[in-house]
């Protein structure tokens, strides 16, 4: 991986209201944020749109105090609404260039990949930076079949230039093997979004992390 790119956080944050418990999802990634996190990901699929215009209105006032990005998962309209700093899309989402056109080049878009085809295909159409996994088992990921592994994360990280977040079980244990396989950072949702204490599990994982290369201009 090029170190001349940088999208400004190396732990991405994916949101999952039903793993808060009692707590409110805002109130989860706002100890998230204070822990360090900068990179958030909104992933709410099974609100209607209004709800999840609602709650994206409020996230982004929350992520804006904290100097965080936030993205909105699959939705470009709603991430336009909120001015959000970008979407991510998955596989099967809005083709790259049409999101790329309603979006236009300030904000970024992330890409799912798992195979080495995809991500190649992810920089070629002008993603800003993937997420590549599951690098480990995890049972969310499942449907996407046996975990793509260190190796493959390796080859990829070192075959592109965009920023590569390794996802699909990352845990402090892991860490450091994902990030000298060349993974730029992080994503995840269950070790934050799941913990009983949100902040220190941030801070945990981001003491664990590589420095944040300055953003190219």
């Amino acid at each position: 991986m090029s170190p001349a790119r940088s999208v400004g956080f190396n732990l991405y944050l994916i949101t999952d209201r039903h793993q808060t418990g009692s707590r409110h999802l805002l109130d989860v990634v706002e100890d998230a944020l204070k822990g360090g996190v900068r990179g958030v990901q909104l992933r709410e699929k099974d609100l209607a749109s209004r709800e999840l215009y609602e709650l994206a209105y409020d996230m982004r006032k929350l992520t804006a105090r904290y100097g965080a990005r936030l993205f909105i998962n699959d939705r470009v309209d709603i991430a336009l609404a909120v001015e959000a700093d970008g979407v991510h899309l998955g596989q099967n989402s809005m083709p790259m260039h049409r999101a790329r056109k309603l979006l236009g080049r300030k904000r970024l878009i992330g890409l799912s990949c798992h195979n080495q085809i995809s991500a190649i295909m992810a920089q070629e159409n002008g993603a800003d930076f993937i997420t590549f996994g599951p690098v480990y088992y995890t049972p969310s990921k499942a449907n996407y079949g046996k975990p793509v592994g260190l190796e493959l994360l390796e080859t990829v990280a070192h075959l592109i230039a965009i920023p590569v977040f390794a996802l699909g079980g990352i845990k402090k244990e892991n860490i450091q093997a994902v990030t000298a396989a060349g993974a730029a950072g992080i994503a995840l949702v269950s070790a934050i979004i799941a913990s009983r204490d949100p902040q220190t599990a941030a801070a945990a994982l981001t003491t664990m992390l590589p420095t944040i290369p300055s953003r190219a201009t």
